[in-house]
């Protein structure tokens, strides 16, 4: 391990952000678009429409088993080289896509491809940091990650007033050319030769035993899953609840930046305080107050008529939770794991965002006509998440280290 990125910091963290934005880009500026494929593909928006996000979500976790070994075998550049060159075709095919079948077949190709992404990015950091110091520069790296969420539904809704939906992919495309270009120029192989593994089936499975056999790998993968889960039911919802429960579609783009600038401050104030505070403290606080602002969001909904600016509110704080508890959770995960940290990184990704939508499938599924469903789910993956933080510290909670 190295004790500082091969490049000046003050590129690294913002390379590190724009690889990871590549996905969320793939998800977010689809939002407002998802009643207009649906209708002009000829499928149901409510039933199917979130098939667009949910096949995406699925293929970025099953790749990330694929990209783990590879990274660990041929080094980081090569496979996400290739990943982005993927990526980038898949999305051009999308927009070209005649029917919702073969959009859903490059969508789920383009996630398979930009899963390496994900997993570089993690294995980009562990090689250069470790403990305190990783989850520092993680959380820098989420905080200027969160610009892309903040102000994806706007670019979405503005590419829809120029043009059809098909030119979103073309901007997603286009946007993963910028990232290949910079990557490739600029960051070199963070792994050394001495420090690849074999690449073969038997190699591959003691990777994944070594990842699911360290309870803080486990533990913190799960927890980090559930959360995940979460995350992706409000993606899957947040479009239905603005046209449905608020009328309000056209407030889409700023109620999504809102929750998600929380996110980014909320990642901002964790690098600033985590090498003092502690990773294990400070995520499960946040579970706590995720737990307390979720439960007031659904007393309130079910209650009668939930104010736009209360719903607003309620998910700030959520969001800001969620940022601090899951980028501290990520790090934990990948403590012990230096040195198979691209298998690790897939193993951990593949569970927490292929499970993970699966579970936010089933909560936009649930949509009723009301935020119900959403902030059940937020207020169930905190306490589960509080639930499997108390069992991998084995009860010695809020701990600073």
């Amino acid at each position: 391990m190295q004790d500082s990125p091969p490049i000046r910091l003050v590129e690294f963290v913002p390379l590190i952000a724009a690889l990871m934005s590549l996905g969320a880009l793939g998800i977010d500026t689809m939002l407002p678009a998802l009643p207009d494929i649906a209708r002009r593909l000829g499928v149901d928006a409510i039933r199917q429409g979130p098939l667009i996000l949910t096949v995406f979500v699925v293929g970025l976790g099953i790749g990330q088993l694929i990209h783990g070994p590879l990274t660990d075998r041929f080094g980081r550049r090569p496979v996400l080289i290739c990943g982005l060159i993927g990526y980038i075709v898949g999305n051009l095919l999308a927009g070209l896509a005649g029917s919702f079948t073969l959009l859903l077949i490059a969508r789920f190709a383009s996630g398979l491809a930009i899963a390496a992404s994900r997993v570089v990015t993690i294995a980009l950091i562990r090689d250069c940091f470790s403990g305190r110091a990783m989850a520092q520069v993680t959380s820098l790296a989420f905080m200027v990650f969160m610009a892309v969420p903040i102000v994806a539904p706007s670019i979405g809704q503005g590419i829809l007033l120029v043009g059809s939906w098909r030119l979103i992919f073309e901007v997603i495309a286009g946007g993963g050319v910028l990232c290949l270009i910079w990557f490739a120029a600029r960051m070199p192989e963070t792994l050394k030769p001495e420090n690849r593994l074999p690449l073969s089936i038997r190699a591959t499975w003691a990777g994944w035993r070594e990842t699911a056999a360290d309870r803080y790998s486990l533990g913190y993968t799960l927890a980090a899953m559930v959360c995940q889960g979460a995350i992706f039911g409000y993606l899957s919802s947040i479009q239905p609840i603005m046209a449905q429960v608020f009328r309000q579609p056209a407030w889409l783009g700023g109620v999504f930046a809102a929750s998600a600038g929380t996110m980014a401050a909320a990642n901002l104030l964790n690098s600033r305080i985590v090498m003092r505070v502690g990773m294990r403290r400070i995520s499960q606080i946040a579970l706590v107050v995720m737990i307390v602002s979720s439960s007031t969001g659904l007393i309130v909904g079910r209650l009668g008529a939930e104010p736009l600016i209360v719903f607003v509110v309620v998910q700030a704080i959520t969001m800001a939770c969620f940022g601090l508890a899951t980028s501290n959770m990520s790090a934990m995960a990948m403590e012990n794991m230096g040195g198979i940290a691209g298998t690790a990184s897939s193993v951990q990704g593949f569970v927490g965002i292929t499970f993970g939508a699966v579970i936010g499938w089933a909560i936009g599924r649930s949509f009723d006509g009301t935020t119900g469903p959403m902030h059940a789910g937020f207020l169930i993956a905190g306490l589960f998440g509080l639930l499997i933080a108390a069992i991998v510290e084995r009860g010695r909670l809020f701990r600073p280290s």
